[in-house]
């Protein structure tokens, strides 16, 4: 039978305690946490307070089901509480692990499901793994993270994280009550610094420069080559070391980035400079006529994502900049030195348009407009080195032709 709530009025309820009718409630913390409660009389026993979970990792069905459960318990004399006690409960590493296993399934990148439980075992097992859920607090929480956060702020900004991820599933399977430490642990550590250094970049007006530098090193040509296209398109690196020829169209100078391969899960339709298509040209010379891997480690094989890390390395650049540093640079210049709207720029950059009234204004993909504004990119980054370079113009009398 429904009660008085509703998973809006769960959303949106002010902090304090709102009763679903029978024996559950909702309670909302001043930090807007919110935590189910079965309030139960147990025959003989005495009024008790159950925690359930917190929502969303447990919903408003749930929550009743575990309320029902807890109220025909209580009415036979069975103490909820003392039942669950019962239950052994699982160490931190333990529920770490469990959360792994149950999220896997979800997670679209291996390497990046690798990672999420690396980061645990690395940091957080040695110091809290073999404490049971029920005691993780704020001290020991601070104890994992203190020694890398300011050595290390972007570890520990996904250590925090993926501690409170396995704290929350602990308190939807009744293992916790009360709220997630995590939530207010920023408070009691020190201050981050505000350059992070995560994704350098350089200055758009030294990325020509560094062109030069990149083309005169003594990395292999074709890690130069797909190097140098990752900067002209602005893509991601595993998009460039992933990118097959049946997404290149030479005739309508495009490259479509299959929706598997990019971070939207959407095409993603890459307008290409002049440069863009010698670099390509000059691949398709190269290759080895195995399969379609357009930048080729070894015959039909991509590059790791390492190659453009080891590229840096080769160039005496390696802590200086990173290869995904190369989109802020190109976003930058787009604020900076452009007229373009930002909305283009986003679009080239394939990014979410999280505000709903821009998302319907921006219902194309702007591939004209984006077209310009890559075109104008290139000739920044190359005509300053006097090599032929592309211009709109030129664009529309080879097309036409």
């Amino acid at each position: 039978m429904a009660g008085k709530l509703t998973t809006r009025r769960v959303e949106t309820a002010r902090p304090g305690m709102h009763g679903d009718g029978g024996c559950l409630w909702l309670r909302v913390m001043p930090s807007g946490s919110r935590q189910w409660l079965a309030r139960v009389v147990v025959k003989g026993g005495g009024r008790h307070d159950i925690g359930l979970g917190g929502y969303p990792v447990v919903t408003l069905a749930e929550a009743r089901e575990q309320a029902l459960a807890a109220r025909r318990m209580a009415r036979k004399g069975i103490n909820p509480v003392a039942e669950r006690r019962k239950a052994v409960v699982p160490t931190f590493e333990s529920a770490a692990r469990s959360v792994h296993e149950e999220h896997k399934p979800t997670w679209r990148n291996p390497k990046h499901s690798k990672q999420w439980l690396t980061t645990l075992e690395q940091y957080a097992f040695p110091t809290i793994g073999a404490k049971p859920v029920s005691a993780i607090d704020g001290p020991t929480v601070r104890e994992a993270l203190l020694p890398i956060w300011l050595e290390k702020p972007e570890t520990a900004r996904r250590l925090r994280q993926r501690i409170g991820a396995v704290l929350d599933w602990a308190q939807g399977k009744g293992y916790r009550t009360g709220e997630n430490p995590v939530r207010s642990i920023g408070r009691s550590l020190p201050k981050q610094p505000k350059d992070r250094g995560h994704f350098a970049a350089l200055p758009y007006d030294d990325v020509s420069a560094f062109l030069e530098r990149l083309r005169a090193s003594s990395a292999g040509e074709p890690a130069r080559l797909a190097f140098e296209f990752l900067i002209l398109t602005a893509t991601r690196t595993s998009e460039t070391l992933n990118a097959r020829w049946p997404e290149i169209d030479f005739k309508a100078e495009t490259w479509t980035i299959s929706p598997e391969r990019t971070k939207a899960k959407r095409p993603h339709v890459v307008p290409l400079p002049t440069r863009c298509i010698g670099i390509l040209s000059r691949a398709k010379e190269l290759h080895s006529g195995q399969g379609d891997v357009v930048f080729e480690s070894r015959p039909g094989e991509p590059f790791s994502n390492m190659v453009f890390l080891a590229t840096l390395d080769t160039m005496g650049e390696r802590g200086k900049v990173t290869p995904h540093g190369f989109r802020s640079a190109f976003r930058d210049w787009c604020s900076e030195a452009t007229s373009f709207p930002g909305a283009v720029a986003e679009a080239a950059l394939a990014h979410v348009v999280k505000d709903k009234t821009e998302a319907a204004y921006r219902r194309g993909d702007l591939l004209e407009k984006r077209r310009e504004l890559m075109d104008a990119w290139a000739r920044h980054c190359t005509e300053q080195r006097g090599e032929l370079v592309d211009h709109p113009a030129m664009r529309r009398r080879r097309r036409a032709g």
